[in-house]
């Protein structure tokens, strides 16, 4: 069961409810921070973390970075906020307003005529073969995603907010923020059910557009759903070492440090014409690629890298393996 886990580390989390005000606090604040500039660095958004805490807890501007850079981080934090009002309702409540209101605080100051609005022009993605539906369709299909969320579906909630994000991304409501937009949503829908909001990480930025895109194809969406099951965890992790004072979560950064595929070869003893077969293969994942062509990798992939080695010397095959990582 894909949601096994996260179930496990809610319930071990929801035995310390309520938790302590300051606790709450600091975590919200941390949040707050990290999924603004998660959220604006996977559309490109150049702010570092430390500078995305300066322009929205300081309102500092920031040398060499653009105007629009500054809005979108202050805007991101001020529509979390009213996310987080709202997280007293339920989720079968949300309505067209909800989302447009989201909307509206993303972009605005930075493209008012369409803050707010849905669109009115056909949009495609560049380098995705993916169709979006035409601008006439728009209004009828976000009616069609709140009623839908009105009737309660009966999915687990990790699914259900990852199914709201998913649907929204797939109707491509909006001329731009639509990605920010639908992460909010999902956000939202978490929180209203009691889990922590989901940080889609910078790292995992082509894995999350891969699996959203391979579904929206016709694939399979258990990728995308693993993928955030995973973040959803990550949360519940930061929530639990923190009431449990075993680490303070909550003052660490997420390393955003990448490496070249001779790097990560160096490290884990290998070849490198062994890490790009096994990249090729779908073991590993490519965390970005550089303008100049170099695929770069996380941090990650050392241990998923010793975990390959581990499951090969018990004589899985390749495809075995795959199957064991996605688990």
């Amino acid at each position: 069961m894909i949601f096994e886990s996260s179930e496990k580390n809610k319930s071990a989390l929801d035995k310390h409810r309520p938790l302590p005000n300051d606790l709450v606090r600091n975590l919200e604040e941390w949040f707050r921070i990290e999924l603004t500039y998660t959220s604006n660095a996977i559309e490109g958004n150049t702010l570092t973390r430390r500078e995305t805490a300066l322009v929205v807890e300081k309102g500092i501007t920031v040398g060499g970075k653009s105007l629009a850079e500054h809005l979108e981080a202050a805007n991101h934090a001020e529509a979390l906020d009213w996310v987080n009002v709202q997280v007293s309702r339920k989720h079968h409540q949300i309505s067209n307003q909800d989302v447009l209101r989201i909307h509206n605080l993303i972009l605005k100051g930075i493209d008012d005529a369409n803050a707010g609005h849905f669109r009115s022009v056909p949009i495609r993605i560049s380098g995705s073969t993916v169709i979006f539906p035409n601008p006439r369709k728009v209004p009828d299909l976000m009616d069609e995603l709140c009623k839908w969320l009105s009737k309660k579906p009966k999915l687990h909630p990790i699914e259900l907010a990852a199914e709201a994000h998913y649907r929204l991304v797939t109707i491509h409501p909006f001329v731009d923020g639509n990605g920010r937009t639908a992460r909010l949503l999902m956000n939202m829908i978490l929180m209203m059910n009691g889990y922590p909001p989901a940080i889609i990480r910078k790292r995992d930025r082509l894995s999350y557009i891969d699996s959203l895109e391979k579904a929206q194809l016709g694939g399979s969406n258990e990728p995308y759903l693993r993928l955030i099951n995973k973040a959803v965890n990550r949360s519940l992790d930061i929530y639990l070492k923190a009431v449990s004072g075993t680490e303070d979560e909550a003052n660490e950064t997420d390393s955003d440090i990448l490496l070249k595929i001779g790097e990560l070869a160096k490290r884990v003893k290998q070849p490198n014409s062994t890490i790009r077969h096994w990249t090729k293969e779908g073991l590993l994942e490519v965390a970005e690629t550089t303008a100049s062509g170099y695929q770069m990798y996380s941090v990650d992939m050392i241990s998923r890298v010793e975990t390959i080695k581990a499951l090969k010397e018990k004589r899985l095959t390749l495809e075995e393996i795959k199957a064991e990582l996605s688990k």
